[in-house]
């Protein structure tokens, strides 16, 4: 009996870690807005409130979540040259620890943005913070510094004047940052051990503020990131920085592009659906192009068979993933700038204004369930995890929870 109570135990301890999945960085674990077996709350309002706390600095940055622990960056100062990474109790909104660093870049950036617009990302053994000054923090997840790369030393053009906010993504052992700007513009892909350089791409001589997107491959050797920018998208071996394929019909250079079951669905000429062709490998193959599906601020997202697109004017679209072709549209209230996360059929999104709105997904229409004003500015991605939706406004943080 005490053997069976036991096994029991160990049964359902697996089964409330295997639901309770992390978001490990912008968008999620796949860095395309969809929570794999989370149960938020349907209504976010003040009955559904965990936890709210104070940040010491502002941030477009989105949190990110590790188990137990909630992080999310700031900066502050006159300048905002104090970088902030700040570490939370999940379950109760303690401080766990806060660790600051002095900006080695530049902080000039548009009033509306911050220097820790980047969201940050974690491997499950560390957190790496970026910031608009190009500074990379990497710190276990303690809180103890790993290592500390300021990329402007290195590459001292690298910055434009209204900052920079291309979020991080960890692939395997490697992190990809993109610092794309007017004059020296790149990406790079650092050994997440100890910061160094795996490889360095250039890329074009513009402003973008995309970020890069994973490509899950069969196995996780075959994963791969994708670049966007200004002149379309390249497809990169993450441990090499091996191009293996390339888009070059254009590209936004504000809502990133998103992968799903085989597709990228890019912000180009609307969206345009690509996937790798086998007869030319190093040109993708276009599946196809919805010119009326054009994204504002927001990133596009991808479940199930449809696609869900926010405009400028604060209207969702949701398409066939297949042909692109309209299914349905709501009307949301407000401007965006943070993109919609999903978890089964509930959307959250949160405009700039901060009304948090909570749609119910259906086949041929979309119902808004709730709206709740936290009246404060949100410029930012959610984040869900497990039972848990957070919600960065600018000066603080937020979380939702189903009772």
């Amino acid at each position: 009996m005490i053997k069976t109570y036991s096994l029991l135990i160990v049964a359902l301890l697996f089964v409330g870690t295997a639901s309770a999945e992390d978001w490990r960085q912008f968008r999620g674990n796949d860095a395309n807005g969809v929570a794999k077996g989370g149960t938020p709350p349907a209504a976010v309002d003040d009955s559904t409130l965990g936890w709210r706390v104070d940040l010491p600095g502002r941030g477009l940055a989105s949190p990110i979540v590790i188990g137990d622990k909630v992080v999310v960056s700031a900066s502050s100062g006159g300048a905002q040259e104090r970088l902030h990474v700040l570490c939370f109790n999940v379950a109760d909104g303690k401080l766990q620890w806060e660790r600051q660093f002095w900006a080695t870049g530049r902080t000039v950036s548009h009033p509306k943005t911050s220097v820790a617009a980047p969201t940050p990302c974690s491997d499950g053994e560390r957190i790496f913070a970026f910031f608009s000054s190009n500074d990379v923090v990497c710190l276990d997840l303690d809180g103890q510094l790993q290592w500390f790369r300021g990329l402007t030393w290195d590459y001292p053009n690298s910055s434009n004047s209204l900052g920079m906010s291309s979020s991080p993504v960890v692939v395997g052992k490697t992190l990809v940052c993109m610092a794309e700007c007017d004059d020296d513009s790149f990406s790079v892909g650092l050994n997440v051990v100890d910061g160094t350089e795996r490889w360095k791409l250039a890329g074009p001589r513009k402003a973008n503020w995309t970020s890069p997107a994973i490509w899950r491959g069969e196995k996780s050797e075959g994963d791969r990131v994708l670049l966007q920018s200004s002149k379309g998208v390249v497809a990169v071996e993450p441990m090499t920085g091996k191009v293996e394929w390339s888009y070059e019909e254009g590209a936004s250079t504000i809502p990133s592009l998103v992968c799903s079951k085989g597709l990228a669905f890019v912000p180009s000429n609307g969206i345009t659906a690509i996937r790798p062709s086998e007869s030319h490998p190093e040109v993708p193959e276009l599946v196809w192009r919805q010119g009326p599906l054009s994204p504002g601020t927001a990133s596009p997202v991808v479940t199930g068979d449809s696609i869900y697109v926010i405009n400028r004017s604060g209207a969702m679209t949701c398409a066939s993933r297949e042909d692109g072709e309209r299914r349905w549209q709501l009307r949301l209230t407000g401007a965006f700038s943070g993109t919609p996360v999903i978890a089964g059929d509930l959307m959250y999104v949160a405009n700039e204004e901060g009304v948090v709105q909570v749609i119910r997904l259906g086949a041929t229409e979309g119902t808004v369930l709730t709206t709740h004003e936290l009246k404060e500015t949100v410029l930012s991605t959610p984040a869900i995890a497990g039972k848990n939706l957070f919600i960065r406004s600018e000066n603080a943080l937020w979380m939702f929870t189903s009772k």
